[in-house]
């Protein structure tokens, strides 16, 4: 009987962190780690199982699920990834491999998705940014209907109706519209319909009459029924458009599924037909990574400098928590590296791919004005040391930094 060498795991000796039994998240460590999970994604696409088994084991003894550190736990949702990859690609090759059960997703009900997107800035600064934008450029409008194209389920929504309690002259009415619940996380574990009665019953204890709809609607054709929607909608006079786009516009299919013309791209169909409905304002707010490539390599690289972001900021957190957090980013590492097709709908872009796609929509940016600055800089004194923010005076955008590293962008855009 033949049997699959195993070649010798010295090969791949580790860092003396490693060896030492250190749990640090030095640059080495991480360096180290990556260039093992590189040689694994390039073995597994290769069908080198007598190599991917190898890099496995060594990176499991390594880097286990419960890692003392948050470079293990990063890595240990790489190794994961590749894993379910290599069992899809080849299921002969790697039908004996392990493969451990992945994290159960939390579902949230709405006060803990509320405690949950406070835990980091990671949400609340789009929120912030946006928020104040939209109070700016509805003053005066007697109804704002606010489209709602929102990751977090609304969340951003009861700060704003305060907002426009507390600060407009005269509270408008308020329309709210979202469209049916994503499939990605996180998830909650209520309807829509009972989420907004929620939202109509707090905007009535502050005053203002509002009302909720749901659109049946998905990324996976660019939201068309929502634009189609929108385009027959009666608008009265003196109402304001509104179209917050908070994380989820990167679900909608880019160039990369439909490579023989980009002009079928449909993040672009679906911002030059958002703007034919001359919306008076709209924001986007973004994750600020390149996760589109169809070349695997190129993209776990992408992915692994990006994704040890939100691993580091939550390394203090307390265990339960930071298990729902890390759940949540390990589940967009198994998109990004094990599916492909339509079925990979982790397709981050960086803020310069996108401000480029609004650019060629004919909208055009505008500043975020200074109170909101302030407001953002005091929220991420709220938070631990190593969150930043900087300006970007080229293209009129507010960046999220975690040491030093940009995280999310926020822009502002109006019909030009």
């Amino acid at each position: 009987m033949t049997k699959t060498r195993i070649l010798n795991p010295t090969r791949f000796p580790p860092p003396k962190s490693l060896r030492s039994g250190g749990g640090g998240g030095g640059g080495g460590h991480a360096s180290f780690m990556e260039q093992l999970l590189l040689h694994c994604a390039t073995a597994i696409d290769s069908n080198d199982a007598a190599l991917s088994h190898q890099i496995l084991w060594v990176l499991n003894n390594i880097a286990p699920q419960d890692g003392d550190s948050s470079t293990k736990r990063l890595t240990s949702a790489f190794v994961r990834a590749l894993l379910s990859r290599a069992v899809t690609k080849s299921p002969t090759l790697f039908s004996t491999v392990f493969q451990p059960p992945a994290t159960e997703l939390h579902r949230f009900s709405v006060v803990e998705l509320a405690g949950f997107v406070d835990l980091t800035p990671w949400h609340r600064f789009g929120y912030i940014a946006a928020n104040a934008a939209i109070l700016t450029a509805v003053e005066g409008y007697s109804t704002v209907h606010i489209v709602d194209l929102s990751l977090t389920h609304c969340m951003q929504i009861p700060t704003l109706i305060d907002a426009m309690a507390s600060k407009l002259n005269k509270p408008p009415l308020l329309k709210l519209t979202v469209v049916s619940s994503s499939t990605f996380p996180p998830f909650i574990n209520v309807s829509y319909e009972e989420l907004g009665s929620k939202l109509v019953n707090f905007a009535t204890t502050r005053n203002i009459e509002m009302e909720f709809s749901i659109i049946p609607s998905t990324h996976s054709d660019g939201f068309s029924s929502l634009l189609q929607q929108l385009r027959i909608y009666p608008f009265s006079f003196n109402e304001a458009l509104v179209v917050n786009c908070h994380m989820m516009l990167r679900y909608i299919p880019d160039e990369t599924l439909t490579p023989s013309s980009s002009s079928l791209s449909l993040r672009n169909i679906f911002l030059k037909q958002l703007r034919s409905l001359n919306p008076t304002i709209v924001t986007l707010i973004e994750e600020d990574a390149d996760l589109t490539s169809e070349d695997l390599v190129s993209r776990l690289r992408s992915a692994f400098n990006y994704f040890w972001i939100p691993f580091d900021t939550t390394d203090t957190f307390v265990s339960e928590k930071r298990r729902w957090y890390e759940a949540e980013i390990s589940w967009k590492i198994e998109n990004v590296v094990a599916k492909e097709g339509a079925e990979r709908v982790e397709r981050t872009e960086t803020k310069r791919r996108w401000i480029e796609r609004m650019r060629e929509a004919e909208f055009g940016g505008v500043r975020v004005k200074e109170e909101a600055v302030a407001d953002l800089k005091a929220m991420l004194e709220e938070h631990g040391v190593g969150w930043g923010m900087k300006k970007d005076d080229d293209d009129e955008s507010l960046v999220l930094t975690w040491k030093g590293h940009s995280v999310v962008f926020a822009t502002v855009w109006v019909p030009v």
